[in-house]
Parts: structure tokens; sequence; C-alpha cells
């Protein structure tokens, strides 16, 4: 009965589904939804196919939706009919338009080489084929298949195998007369591939050699394969420059950053570049139809690049046209795109000097009107979520600027200037219902009013168009300016200044633009009267205001801090505590926004909360000792400041904030599409004032500034091998994420938190769903809003305190038996093995407690008898590893020595480098120094180029009392002949021992000899090489 229900709910939904898809069919979240609801009801696989057509027939789709359908249709139609065939080839056409498949490529020419074999067995193919499948045919349609997937430099060898395997058949049954010109063709297929950059070129070299001792002369052999490797050697270079790139591709930023060190180039590779773009959109358009909510935007972007650098490189028209039309498909919602597609079409119609229809009989006004066909630039319900005026002015603009430029070329029909005034009013409307705040700039407004004055000349429309704008926008200042604008280009100076009267007193967003302009007009048009007057009126105004900006501006600091407050109080004080033992975090030292008073629902008081009332109190009391002040409070004195315009200097954000207070430092960010800064102020008493520049203009653009601290998360307890990039992949499906700041590890190597910033609040709000979630089998993250109030300073010094260095172990020893050994002492928290190739012990291992108290505890384990070895434990040093009781380490070679063993000097490192992301980025290709120095390949560092050298023996300073070698004569001299125990095996450091003397006493005879031209270790060393 139950699954009665379930599934006539499942079909009342379907139904409501179809209803919604009738109306936005080109909703992709929709399809989706359609393909799943489709996928979960039983008995339903005729639906799914159903939902997969309709999605294909709106939209782009992948080879997850194409796929499915041409196996149902291989299975459904007669492919031995040719009107079956047909069908299956157009299918295919279809797919291979959307993205890029290798797949969708492979299982192509499968199809073809089969049905090939099959008519060619037959005594007369069907009429109704024509020339398809004729061998000749079927050689052009494989090779035009293997061409759209020739871009895939890693998986493109897929498709080539299959073409070369094909055509080696066809040379083997050849007649004698058709070898010849057979052999040529598949020589020079063989020698195009050599040319072209790809994963296994020497598999490609080793199938032409292979060619050419069969089908070529012995004496031409070896003149062939020196040409071939001439001819290859290009494409072999190109793409083992790229090879670290091209492993690295797993995530869309991996693409992106890709692409962009493509693009740097003063020639960029177009075959790679193209490759690349087609790969990033396929890779985008699977993370969108997979739910991926930050893809769409991903897409939009990959494809206005991707057009934008075709149309920079001069293709051919008709191939960039080809992917333009391919992009209105896939992101049908793009504004940009479409006007990109129609000043194509207004190129074609000046190329081909012809009216409009061109281009297979689409104009663009058929094409603006495709675009709003879609319903995705129209918002008829407002109860419904808001659209993007960004995408509906750049599609608006485009049509009526193709029309005005045709209108002023004498091209156009008395109507049409009626048509394009219709145009543009239709588009303010658009635009005004799509959002609130509409369009901030103006820019169809600023378009029709110039219509007005010149090409209509109709001033009178022109000041109507503002008066009305005013009136709805009536608290920007930009508006006003443009009004008052207009009533001055029309000599209507009374008008003008009865506005600026009337407008210097209301609450604009940015009155002193409005101030500045009436000055300006009245030196301009005014008497020394009026102008006296709008200077009493403008200082009465601005007294106003600035009164009124304080106001509000504490008015909002303290709501952020009451709604901050607010946010963390919802959060369970226990998970917080919990979390942090887990990770051996004291709850009281993270940086996090946490509550600072202890209420349990219970009612039980934990012991270390309070002392005990009687007095008698039999643990040691916790006392919290004031709070130092913060040598530099940079959450408390830093503002975030969005959407900025390109080129904004640092002179210009000073001036901004030039009465707020003094400004510490200023930084800028590119973000995709966007300029980003932070400003830090000295004290937090400046960002009160610094809140009322929100919503301020700078060139013309509204500005968006608040609290950098409201937008920072801590995050913690993550899995060990989650990168920079994974962190980002994770968090930026809720926002745009401004930066996130890594740790060093310079005293713990075990370090495993990061700050991550978003450009928006509410962003990291969301984001904090992601607290509590299992990342791994028992490992939680945590994730909370930073708290400033918080912080205390992060050296993890007293890190090492909690771990202890176990040497001494047998080859046999795993983690288990550490495990069963030192648990027995307290909580462990981590247990690092050394271990060699073999998985077996390097004879030492870390072992990391959550409480410090363990950790000394743990010290009696030494002289543990362990798989019949007698173990050394002692208290951990990251920083030096391994020393023996004189100071030196154990390879004999010093510890400077050793040191410097362990270090390369690496230059152009960016300025504004973070230690915890080199770190890693240098782990992806070395973990030891000298692999580092052996690399042939550069290693790129955030798009630069490090040079990586050997530590130079003149940065170390070398321990006193060491003298250096000044002689190559003379006898070699042990540095001591001192016996020294290992270490700590059954002994106990004490201070002052006879080792001291011992050593004092061999570096007197060392540098006795040394004086007479003796010779150390180090130069022992050397002779040996």
């Amino acid at each position: 009965m139950d699954d009665f229900v379930n599934a006539s709910d499942g079909l009342d939904a379907l139904a409501d589904l179809l209803t919604e898809l009738s109306v936005n069919a080109f909703d992709i979240n929709l399809h989706l939804r359609h393909i799943n609801l489709a996928r979960s009801l039983p008995d339903m696989d005729a639906q799914v196919l159903v939902a997969q057509e309709m999605a294909a027939s709106y939209l782009a789709v992948g080879e997850d939706v194409w796929l499915p359908l041409i196996h149902a249709k291989l299975s459904s139609a007669n492919i031995e009919d040719p009107a079956g065939v047909l069908e299956v080839l157009e299918l295919y056409a279809r797919a291979e338009n959307d993205y890029l498949s290798i797949p969708i490529l492979q299982s192509h020419i499968e199809f073809l080489v089969d049905r090939h074999a099959y008519f060619a067995e037959l005594e007369a193919p069907p009429e109704d084929l024509g020339d398809c499948f004729s061998t000749a045919w079927t050689h052009e349609a494989i090779s035009e298949v293997v061409s759209k997937g020739t871009g895939h430099v890693t998986k493109s060898r897929y498709l080539w195998e299959l073409q070369r395997d094909w055509e080696l058949e066809m040379l083997e049954v050849a007649s004698p007369t058709e070898k010849p010109q057979l052999i040529q063709h598949v020589e020079e297929l063989h020698l195009a591939r050599l040319q072209q950059p790809h994963a296994g070129h020497e598999d490609t070299y080793q199938s032409y050699s292979s060619f050419t001792t069969t089908y070529k002369q012995a004496t031409e052999y070896e003149l062939l394969l020196i040409s071939a490797s001439k001819l290859r050697s290009r494409a072999v270079k190109a793409y083992e420059r790229r090879e670290r790139s091209e492993l690295s591709l797993t995530s869309l930023d991996a693409y992106m950053q890709y692409l962009a060190s493509e693009r740097k180039s003063k020639s960029p590779d177009i075959f790679v570049v193209s490759g690349l773009y087609e790969r990033a959109i396929a890779e985008s358009a699977g993370c969108r139809f997979s739910g991926e909510g930050s893809a769409e935007q991903t897409l939009r972007t990959l494809w206005l690049g991707y057009i934008d650098f075709l149309r920079g490189q001069e293709v051919d028209e008709g191939n960039l046209g080809l992917v333009i039309r391919r992009a209105t498909r896939s992101v049908p919602g793009s504004g940009e795109v479409w006007a990109r597609y129609i000043r194509y079409l207004e190129r074609k119609a000046e190329a081909d000097a012809e009216d409009a229809p061109t281009d297979g009989g689409e104009s663009i006004s058929d094409a603006y009107q495709r675009a709003l066909s879609t319903n995705l630039f129209t918002r008829t319900d407002p109860r419904g979520p808001e659209f993007d005026p960004e995408q509906i002015i750049p599609l608006v603009l485009a049509r009526a600027g193709a029309e005005k430029r045709a209108i002023e070329a004498g091209k156009m029909d008395e109507n049409a200037l009626s048509t394009l005034i219709k145009v543009v009013e239709d588009g303010i409307a658009m635009v005004r219902q799509a959002s609130k705040t509409g369009d901030q700039r103006f820019r169809l407004e600023k378009f029709l009013s110039e219509l007005y004055l010149s090409l209509a000349d109709v001033p009178g429309a022109a000041i109507a168009l503002w008066a009305a704008t005013a009136a709805h926008y009536k608290s920007s200042w930009a508006v006003w300016v443009a009004y008052t604008d207009v009533l001055v280009r029309t000599d209507q100076h009374d008008a003008a200044r009865s506005t600026f009267q009337d407008v210097s007193t209301k609450n604009l967003d940015y009155p002193e633009a409005i101030w500045d302009a009436w000055l300006s007009f009245e030196h301009a048009h005014g008497s020394l009267t009026s102008l006296e007057d709008a200077l009493v009126r403008i200082d009465r105004a601005r007294t106003q205001v600035e009164a009124r900006r304080m106001k509000e501006a504490q008015k909002a600091y303290e709501a952020a801090q009451q709604a901050i407050q607010q946010q963390v109080t919802s959060t369970a004080v226990s998970s917080v505590a919990a979390n942090a033992n887990q990770e051996g975090i004291p709850v009281d030292g993270m940086d996090v926004d946490v509550p600072t008073t202890s209420v349990h629902s219970q009612g039980k008081r934990k012991a270390s909360e309070e002392p005990e009332a009687d007095g008698n109190i039999s643990k040691k009391v916790r006392m919290e000792s004031p709070k130092a002040p913060l040598k530099r409070d940079r959450e408390n004195c830093t503002v975030f400041v969005a959407d900025l315009p390109s080129g904004t200097s640092e002179e210009r954000l000073k001036t901004l904030f030039k009465d707020c207070g003094e400004i510490r430092e200023i930084k800028f960010t590119y973000m995709p599409e966007t300029l980003v800064a932070t400003v830090e102020f000295a004290t937090r008493e400046s960002i009160p004032a610094a809140l009322t520049k929100d919503k301020k203009r700078i060139d013309g653009t509204e500005v968006a500034v608040h609290l950098a601290w409201r937008s920072t998360l801590y995050v913690t307890n993550f899995p060990e091998k989650m990168d920079d990039t994974a962190v980002r992949d994770l968090f930026g499906q809720y926002g745009l994420i401004f930066d996130v700041r890594w740790p060093s590890k310079k005293f713990k190597a075990t370090r495993r938190f990061c700050y991550v910033q978003f450009t928006l609040p509410a962003s990291a709000e969301k984001a904090l769903e992601l607290h509590g979630r299992e990342l791994e089998p028992e490992r939680t993250l945590s994730v909370y809003i930073s708290n400033p109030e918080r912080k205390k300073e992060r050296t993890d010094a007293d890190a090492n305190e909690r771990e202890v260095y176990v040497a001494g172990l047998s080859k046999f020893t795993n983690k288990e038996d550490l495990q069963g050994v030192f648990s027995t002492y307290g909580p462990i928290k981590d247990i690092r093995l050394a271990e060699d190739k073999k998985g077996h012990s390097k004879g030492f291992a870390f072992i990391e407690f959550e409480n410090e108290a363990d950790a000394r505890a743990a010290l009696s384990a030494n002289n543990y008898d362990l798989k019949n070895r007698r173990i050394a434990v002692t208290l951990a040093d990251t920083r030096v590893r391994a020393k023996n009781r004189d100071g030196w380490a154990e390879s004999g070679l010093g510890r400077h020595a050793e040191a410097r063993n362990r270090s390369v000097r690496i230059r152009n490192l960016p300025s504004d480098t973070q230690e915890g992301l080199l770190h890693q980025a240098l782990e992806k290709y070395a973990t030891e120094a000298g692999k580092l120095l052996l690399r042939p390949e550069p290693i790129i560092f955030n798009g630069i180029s490090l040079k990586i050298s050997e530590e130079a023996l003149s940065g170390i300073p070398r321990p006193q009392g060491t003298s250096v070698p000044v002689s190559t004569g003379g006898l070699f001299v042990p540095r001591t002949a001192a016996s020294r125990p290992r270490a700590g095996l059954g002994r106990a450091r004490k201070p002052g021992t006879s080792t001291a003397k011992l050593q004092s006493g061999a570096d007197n005879s060392v540098q006795e000899l040394e004086k007479l031209g003796g010779k150390g270790q180090d130069d022992f060393r050397k002779m040996l090489g």
C-alpha cells in the first residue's frame, strides 16, 4: 500500500513538473528534477528516456544524457535499413554538437566501421544511402569524427587508434591498384598525428615505424624515421611542457589555472587552447548536471573566454559562429553570450552587404526574440526569485546598438527608429521588473536619452525619461546628476537649479556628488547670489548628513555585533567542546566564535568550570588571566570593499576613507569579473565611520563596504590530504571565496586548520552547515565564525610537549604495536611511523598525545622491550631531529650541515606568498631537497616559475669552537675519539656530563692539527666524491 501511495505521489509530482517545464522549458534545474524523478519511480524507464530527450531538445547536455539516448536508438532503430541508419547518424551529430565527449566519438567511429562492413558485404547497397558508407565516404566521415576530439591531448589517442586500425584493415584487403594511394594516405595520417601534441606520442612513432617496415622499401626506412623524428620533436616538447598541468586536471580551478597560463603566452597555441576550452566546458557542464550551484557561472565564464579568445585570434567567422551558437544552447540565460551572437550576426550582415536575414535565415531580431523566448530574461512573477540585470542589459544593448548603427547607415526603413525606441523601453522595463535594485549605472536609460537628444531630436522625451527614472530610483545620486545634466543641456537652467535645491537635502546614497554637480552648474551658469545660496544650502545639508551617518553607522555596528552573538549562541557548546577535544585543541584557545558562558541543558556543572563550594579544593583551580591587548587586531580593524571598478588605485581608496582614521594596509585582489580590497585601520574606532562608505561611488560605480571578520570562517579537523584546492572546492559552493589562509608548519608539521574568507557574510553563514559533516570515518569537520575577541597568539611552540619521539624500533614494528604500548598512558591523537619502500619500520616514530601530561608520563616507556629491542623515548623536537648528546646529528656531518643538506633556496616567490601554500605546492613535486634540485622542469607556483638552488654554505652559521680547514695537506683527523652512547637508551639526560670535556679536548686537538695543515672528515668525503 505504501508503495502505491509513493508511486501515486511521484506521478502527481511528475505531472506538476511537466506543467512547470511547459512554461520554463530552458530551466536546467527543472530538467534535472524531471530526469531524477523519473529514475526514482518504478517501471519508468521509458519516462527517463522521455525526460532525457526533452532536456536534449532544449539545452546542450553531456554524455550522461546522450549515451543512453544513443544506445536506446541503436536498440530500437533498424540499422540495416537506410532510414534507421540516417536517424542514428543524425543523433550522433546532435550529441557531438553540444560538448566534447570522447566516449560519444568512440561510439560514433565504431558505428561507422560496423555499418561500413555490413553494407560492403551486400551485393547491391541500398539506393537510399547514396554514397553513405562507401569506403571513400567512410574515410571522410571517420576523419571528421576524429578531428572533433583531436584537441583532447590526453585521450584523443583512443580515436586516432581506431581510425588507424580501420585504415590498415582497408589497406590489407585493397587491390594492387588501390594500395599505393592507400599507403600514401596512411603515411600522411601518421605524419599529421606526429605533429600534434598528444599523450602516447611514442606509441604513434612506433606505429609509424611498423608501418614503414611493412609498406616501405628497406633502403628508405632509416631516412624516413629520421625525418619523422625531426617532424615530431616540436609536438613532443609541447606536450612534455604541459604534461604536469594535464595530470593535475582534477577540478574546475585546475582548468582555469591551466587556461590562464596558456593564454598568458605572447603567441598562444590555438590548437591546445581551443581543445582545453572544450574540455573545461564539458567538465563544467557535467558539474552543473550533477547539481553543483557554482558550475553555471563557471560555464558562462568559460564560454565567454572561449569566444573572446577565438575572436582575438581572428579565426574563421564561420567556425566562430558555430562556437557561439553552441554557447547559446549551453547557457541560454547568459545575456553576454547572446550579445556576442548578435554582434556576430551584425558582422555577417556587413560582410555579405545584405540586409537580414543572414546566416542560415536568422536575423538579429529573430535571434533577439529567440533569446527572450527562453523566459530567462523576463520576470513575470513578482514573488518569484529576482533575475540578474547584468544578463538583460548586454542583450538589449547589443540589439539596440545594431539597429542604431543600421539606421545611421541608412539601411533601415522609416519605422526602424520607433522600433528601436520600443526595444530599449521594453528593456528598461525588464530590468526594473527583474530586480529591485535595477541598474545603478542606468546604461539603457543613457542610451535611450541619447537617442531622444540626437537621433530623434525630441529633448522633451529625454527630460521626461530622466524625470521618471529619478522618481523610480529616488535615493540614487547618479540618476539626479543625469537628470540635471539633461536639463542643463536643453537650457532648462531654472528647472535644473530648482531640482538641485530640492534634492540637496534628500537622503541620497552619495550626496557629495550632487553637491559637486550643483556647484559646477552655478559656476558655469549662475550668478553670485545663486552661487552663495548654493554654498549655504550645501553646508547645511552636509552637517545633517554627517550627523545621520554617524548615528546609522553606530547602529549598524551594534546590530552586527548582536547578530553574530545570536548566531554563535545557537551553536551547541557541547559540540564545540567535543570537536575541540577530539583534535586536542583547548576550547578556550580556539580562534572561533563560541559563547562565553557555560550553560548545560541538564543543569549539571562540570568539575573544571568552577571551584568547589566548601573551599577544600582537591584539584588545581584554573584561573582566567586578563586578556592582553591584541598587537594587531586585523578582524576588528578591517573592512571589506567589494564591487570596485577596474583600475581603482590605492590612493583612490585612501581618499574614500580619509576621514575615518589612520589606514594601516590596503590589499587589492582581482576576483573573477570583479575587483575587491581589504582596508585595515590602525584602531577599531575607525570602523563605524568606515561603514558609512557603504554604497558610495568610486568613478561612478557603487561599492559595498562591510566588516571583514563577519565573512571569515575558522575550519579545522579536516582530512590531512585536503589542500587549498580541495578546501576551495568544498566551500566555493556557498559563495565567492576571497582568500584561504593556511598556518605555517614551522613548529608543527601536522597543523590542520585554515581560515576561509568569503566576499559576503551571508556566504559564510551558509557554509556553517558544513560543521559536523563527516569527511572521513570518525572525523567530523569543525567550522566556526572566526571571533577576533578570542584570538590569542598561535605559535604552536608548546605542541611538541604533547609529542614523543621513539627510537630503536624493530623493522617489524607496526602502528598497532605502538598503539598497544603507549595508549596505556593516555589518549593518542596520531602515530607517525617512518617506513621504507617495503613498508618496514625505519626504526623511529612520533606519537602525539591529546594531553601534555600523558606525553610526559609516556617517557617512562624508555628502555621498554618491544619485539626484542629496547626502545628510547624522549620528547619530540620537530626543529632538530635525531640529535645525540654531543650536539651533532647522527650522520656525522654536523647539525648545520644536515640542515643545509635538507634546505634549498627559493627565489622569485610572490610577495604575498603563504608559507602553508608553498609547503603544499612543493610536496606535490618532492619531499626531499635533493629531488627538488634535480628536477629538470621548472616548478610553477601561482603562475610564477620558481628558481631553486642549493643553500649557500655562507648562509649557515658554524657552531662556535669549530674551525675551518685552511690547508689541503696533512692527515685526516676525526672530530672526536670519544665513544657516543646511543640516544637515551637506558640513560637519563644530565647536564654537565664529561662528554662536553671530551668534546672540548677533541676540538682543541683538531684545531692544533688544522694549524699544521690537517683535514677534517668533510674534506675526506669530498675527496671520495
